[in-house]
C-alpha cells in the first residue's frame, strides 16, 4: 500500500498536467473595458475605447433607464443603448440594458442613470445608478 500511494500521486499529477492548455491572456491595453454594473467600482477607460454599463431592466413594465444628467461630452460620448432579454425569453421577463459609451479625452466624470416609471415625470427617477469614469 505504501508503494501504491506515490504511484497514484504521480499519476494524478501527470493527468492534471495533461489538461487542455489555456491560451495566454493578451496584454493589449486597447481591449474593451469589462462591462460595469456595480456602482461602487470605478470605470477605467482609455481614450478612444468604448465601455459598457449594464443594468437590470424590464421594458415590458413600462420602466426605462435614461440619463439623469447631461454627459460631459468633452470626456465621454453616448454611443448606443440596447436591450438584451434574459433567458428564457418569456412575456414579462426581464433582461438588461447595455449602454455603450466612448472615452474621448483624459479626465474624470460621472454618468448617472435613472430608472423611470411610465407614470412619473422625468424629474424624479424611481432609482438611480451613478458610475465614476476615469479616462486615461
Amino acid at each position: 500500500m505504501k508503494k501504491l500511494l506515490p504511484v497514484l500521486l504521480l499519476l494524478a499529477l501527470f493527468l492534471a498536467a495533461c489538461g487542455e492548455p489555456q491560451p495566454p491572456q493578451p496584454q493589449n491595453e486597447s481591449l474593451p473595458v469589462p462591462p460595469a454594473s456595480n456602482t461602487t467600482q470605478p470605470i477605467d477607460a482609455r481614450v478612444g475605447s468604448e465601455f459598457f454599463i449594464i443594468l437590470d431592466a424590464n421594458p415590458s413594465t413600462g420602466y426605462e433607464w435614461d440619463l439623469v444628467e447631461d454627459l460631459d461630452t468633452n470626456l465621454v460620448q453616448f454611443v448606443s443603448k440596447e436591450y438584451d432579454a434574459g433567458e428564457p425569453v418569456a412575456p414579462g421577463s426581464g433582461g438588461v440594458d447595455v449602454w455603450t459609451f466612448r472615452a474621448v479625452a483624459p479626465g474624470e466624470t460621472r454618468i448617472t442613470l435613472g430608472y423611470y416609471s411610465p407614470s412619473s415625470s422625468r424629474e424624479e427617477p424611481e432609482q438611480t445608478a451613478t458610475f465614476i469614469v476615469t479616462v486615461k
